[in-house]
């Protein structure tokens, strides 16, 4: 795993339906951008050194974006698709 300032660590939830942990990167020790890494997480604005694990992904910035990016056009499509009618959400 290697990674740079700015780039993103996405750490999976532990089990399905558990919420991953995404974090930017502030810091990288290293010169070969191996961990650990200091993150600001998103969730609740703590800076932490972490030892990623085998359930952790760095993304780059653009690669970030562009995840971010197709969840919000999955999103919009769903929402085009459900039509409320007479009380019930009925999708087409």
């Amino acid at each position: 795993m290697h990674a740079q300032p700015g780039d993103w660590l996405v750490v999976k939830g532990p089990r399905t339906g558990a919420p991953e942990q995404r974090g930017r990167i502030l810091e990288v020790p290293s010169a070969d951008g191996t961990p650990p890494y200091v993150v600001r997480w998103t969730a609740d604005d703590h800076v932490s050194t972490v030892f990623p694990g085998p359930d952790a992904i760095v993304l780059t910035a653009a690669e970030e974006q562009a995840a971010e990016e197709h969840a919000r056009t999955r999103y919009d499509r769903v929402q085009r698709f459900i039509h409320e009618e007479d009380g019930h959400a009925r999708v087409y």
